[in-house]
């Protein structure tokens, strides 16, 4: 089930944050993101109760920002992740916001794999983009026709 996450999901969100990236967000990143940021939106994935993954991303018209995507470790290669991604597509587009855009560490494969099989296409690097370890991003961008 995919539903709007909320401040008390945080504590399984942040275990998951930890569990999956090397510089997690902290409780307070989120809480801004679900409270005070006008542009963002966070949906989470949740099975018979429990939260497998989430995404956010920033709808700034034309943009659609995707700012985190991420599935429990047990629950990759399940196609959760690209439920998360279809899911934001389609809202980017239901609100009228056609431009997607994303980072994504060089040797992060097999996400990459996943944005490509949505049509994202590479067109820069953003040098030392991530810390712990250092590493560049790959700005990948779709544009969905209208």
């Amino acid at each position: 089930m995919l539903r709007k996450m909320q401040a008390e999901d945080l504590p399984l969100i942040l275990a998951l944050e930890k569990e999956l990236f090397s510089s997690p967000w902290k409780e307070e990143d989120f809480l801004f993101e679900l409270t005070q940021n006008p542009f963002a939106t966070y949906v989470v994935l949740s099975i018979e109760d429990e939260i497998v993954g989430y995404i956010g991303y920033w709808i700034k018209n034309p943009y659609v920002e995707i700012t985190n995507v991420a599935v429990g470790k047990r629950y990759q290669r399940c196609g959760y992740a690209k439920q998360l991604v279809a899911y934001c597509l389609e809202d980017g587009v239901k609100n009228n916001a056609p431009i997607f855009t994303l980072e994504v560490r060089f040797s992060n494969i097999p996400a990459i794999s996943l944005y490509e099989s949505f049509g994202f296409k590479q067109v820069s690097v953003r040098k030392n983009y991530y810390t712990d370890p250092i590493e560049d991003a790959h700005l990948m961008m779709k544009e969905v026709k209208q």
